[in-house]
């Protein structure tokens, strides 16, 4: 018996229907959050858009106007919103039970194992997972601590162009100094490699990967590496907010050759990359290379319920009673709707639909940038896509991709930014997404971007 019904009959039918946008209801309830809400709130400052409901990839306002949803609430909504197979797990144990630290319940195993069966091979049978709090940042406190606490080390080592979280040890990984310098002074010795990037670095995929793995294990061996007591390696197999940054072939195995030699722990965070993003279960099973920590989140809570969990191999946990710990460890209905997006998954294929649909749309972007000389590069596995933009002289071009956003907000399609000057167009539609709605929105991106560019190159 399939899970639920086939993604055809997900969807708002309607999408796209705009009018003028932000209309009136919209409007004053940005108005309300501005009066109320913190002086912290950032999305409604791209996209000013208040939402009322949501099915599948599409979204409505409070005026009735439907979208489709190229975002995902940040790749949180892998199998859509109010996916019907996932919800009828939720009202099933919300009614029953809901809060259960971390007792046994049958959702709670039952999630673990199904983690177990789509696990890197390396980790499949041999592995534990810890829940944390609502966040990706718990995971990665997770992971630090683990690391710390399996090694008596204290230095770690992460990359430049990584965002991890906005926590204390999250942030000290992150590397954008101006998200983290008002919290400063974070945890001590950590030291950020380059993470290979051809485009940015003028190099050679071989180059950049060779200089890289050359800096880490600089790091980790050189007496004068700077790194003392090293903990750990912690790497986003795809950068996400750095700007869907892919890194060529031979990066994460170098990565894992380095910590073998030097005994120190391996983390790869997927939260932004995982649970099918790329079309594998994990971005690092493209590489067949398997951590032996790493973080999950995002999509692990289903339909978006807040849940994050680390897995790691079973020869790190010597931790003993109590020596990880925190109060929502146990949210036994999120657990229950991450165990049906799983199988929602794998009954649908969607790992080969997002391989497929993710390849078409940057087939479509590259073709949409054959007339300018403004598209950099696209990039990306499945349905984790960026496109990079740069100015007449090379330079990043963040003004260009607002405007590709605001153009595609007006026409009812939801597009997001990246990168370290925002010159990123990031897509991370719900795996979802029909072919058929893929091709209407994707007509309305090849446009914005034909449109921006010509003006941009005009106004020279």
């Amino acid at each position: 018996m399939t899970a639920g019904p086939p993604i055809e009959e997900l969807h708002f039918e309607d999408a796209p229907d705009v009018g003028d946008v932000p209309g009136p209801n919209s409007r004053d309830l940005l108005a309300r959050q501005r009066e109320i809400d913190s002086s912290a709130v950032a999305y409604p400052e791209d996209i000013p858009i208040a939402f009322e409901e949501g099915k599948g990839a599409t979204v409505r306002d409070a005026d009735g106007n439907t979208y489709i949803d190229l975002f995902a609430g940040i790749g949180v909504l892998n199998v859509g919103h109010a996916n019907p197979y996932v919800l009828e797990a939720v009202h099933e144990q919300a009614d029953k039970l809901v809060h259960t630290v971390d007792f046994p319940t049958e959702a709670r195993l039952e999630l673990i194992e199904k983690l177990d069966e789509i696990a890197p091979a390396g980790l499949q049978g041999q592995n534990r997972v810890v829940f944390g709090g609502p966040t990706g940042s718990d995971a990665i406190e997770a992971s630090i601590k683990l690391a710390k606490y399996n090694t008596g080390g204290d230095g770690l080592v992460a990359f430049r162009g990584a965002y991890h979280g906005a926590t204390t040890g999250a942030m000290s990984l992150t590397s954008n100094t101006g998200f983290k310098e008002a919290y400063t002074p974070l945890l001590g010795d950590v030291v950020h490699a380059p993470y290979p990037n051809p485009l940015r670095q003028g190099k050679t995929p071989e180059e950049s990967v060779d200089h890289a793995l050359e800096e880490v294990q600089a790091i980790i061996e050189d007496p004068y590496g700077g790194l003392a007591n090293p903990a750990g390696i912690f790497v986003e197999p795809i950068q996400g907010e750095g700007g869907v940054i892919t890194p060529p072939e031979g990066f994460l195995r170098g990565l894992r050759d380095i910590a073998d030699d030097n005994d120190v722990p391996l983390v790869f965070d997927e939260i932004q990359s995982g649970l099918g993003r790329t079309g594998e279960w994990w971005a690092s099973d493209w590489a067949g290379v398997t951590p032996d920590a790493m973080t999950s989140a995002k999509a692990l809570g289903g339909v978006g319920f807040p849940l994050s969990a680390t897995m790691y191999h079973e020869d790190l946990d010597t931790w003993g009673s109590g020596d990880h710990a925190g109060t929502y460890r146990g949210h036994v209905v999120g657990m229950r709707a991450g165990t049906r997006a799983i199988e929602y998954i794998q009954d649908h294929d969607l790992l080969a639909h997002a391989r497929e649909l993710g390849s078409s749309i940057r087939d479509r972007l590259r073709e949409a940038g054959e007339g300018t000389d403004r598209l950099a590069e696209v990039r990306g596995r499945g349905l984790f896509v960026g496109a990079e933009f740069r100015d007449e002289n090379g330079d990043p071009n963040g003004e260009v991709v607002d405007a590709i956003q605001q153009y595609c907000f007006e026409r009812g399609v939801l597009v997001w930014t990246a990168g370290r000057h925002g010159n990123v167009l990031r897509l991370l539609p719900p795996l979802v997404l029909t072919e058929e709605l893929a091709e209407t929105a994707m007509d309305v991106v090849a446009d914005a971007i034909e449109q921006v560019t010509a003006e941009a190159a005009t106004a020279r």
